[in-house]
């Protein structure tokens, strides 16, 4: 038997559509471009050949349309690995869940989404302007920890090493290590694109390691993360979201992965606040590719 969804826990709206993003099954294509700021969803529209539908809720914006023959859904998330939490669970609903009969459906769908966005690079290989692919993401927000299977898609052995290596204070919670899809990768970041770590962090100042008027717990935070070597890959940026993505298309069945404009680079301590024009050359590498 089907598993059903009560209305308290599938929060459905009286026109049908999910109760964040405002959108109906028919409305999203199998293929999701990801970015944080809603504004950036008329950026990447702007490379579409045909606009179909637009819905915008809160920080949620969505436009779907086609690109060179594909069918193409931009979505936005607005900041941090909460909201992903609620972009991955009900772009998921939308695909794999019945919303008149309120049961899973029978077949599973996979959607295939691709964060586009922002980052401040931690190594000198890393300069402003660079696109970094998260092969896999150090989550700092605690997110999957909340969840059942959370061991099944980390990789426990590089949560282990990167915990020794920074003395970790269990005091904040346990990092979990998310793996993008590999697969994806290669097709997404081909061979021009920067492949390494990435921490998702939960907040942009003190869990970043900037220091303003308060001061952070770990003055060496960021020395140790910048010397963290594992297999042969460094940790490459710093962002807030890719761990969450990873990690929930993951659990749910989807292939799902990073990429990531620097705009700062936090080793050499520059920071191109201009980055909006120059972004527009990763939008067009991913719409080609994925």
């Amino acid at each position: 038997m089907s598993k059903f969804f009560p209305e308290s826990e599938l929060i459905i709206n009286a026109d049908g559509s999910c109760f964040h993003l405002h959108l109906k099954p028919e409305q999203l294509a199998d293929k999701v471009i990801l970015v944080g700021d809603p504004a950036r969803v008329n950026t990447v529209a702007d490379h579409f050949d045909t606009k179909e539908c637009e819905v915008s809720s809160r920080e949620f914006h969505t436009i779907t349309g086609t690109y060179k023959g594909k069918r193409i859904t931009c979505q936005s998330h607005g900041i941090g690995c909460d909201n992903i939490d609620i972009v991955a669970n009900e772009l998921d609903t939308l695909v794999n869940i019945d919303y008149k009969t309120r049961t899973e459906k029978e077949e599973h769908k996979t959607l295939t989404m691709v964060r586009i966005g922002t980052c401040g690079g931690l190594q000198p290989f890393t300069p402003t302007g660079s696109f970094v692919a998260s092969v896999k993401s150090i989550g700092f927000d605690g997110l999957l920890n909340y969840y059942a299977g959370r061991n099944d898609v980390c990789d426990l052995k590089l949560e282990a090493a990167f915990k020794e290596h920074m003395k970790w204070d269990p005091i904040k919670g346990s990092p979990y290590v998310a793996n993008a899809d590999m697969e994806l990768i290669n097709q997404i970041a081909a061979d021009d694109m920067i492949r390494g770590y990435t921490i998702s962090c939960g907040g942009f100042y003190g869990p970043q390691g900037r220091v303003l008027r308060a001061d952070i717990a770990d003055p060496k935070q960021n020395e140790k993360i910048e010397d963290f070597e594992y297999d042969g890959m460094k940790i490459c940026n710093f962002e807030m979201e890719s761990s969450a993505l990873a990690g929930m298309a993951s659990l749910l069945g989807h292939r799902a992965m990073t990429c990531c404009m620097v705009i700062a680079n936090r080793y050499a301590q520059k920071m191109n606040t201009e980055y909006k024009n120059s972004i527009d050359t990763l939008i067009g590498l991913v719409l080609d590719r994925i």
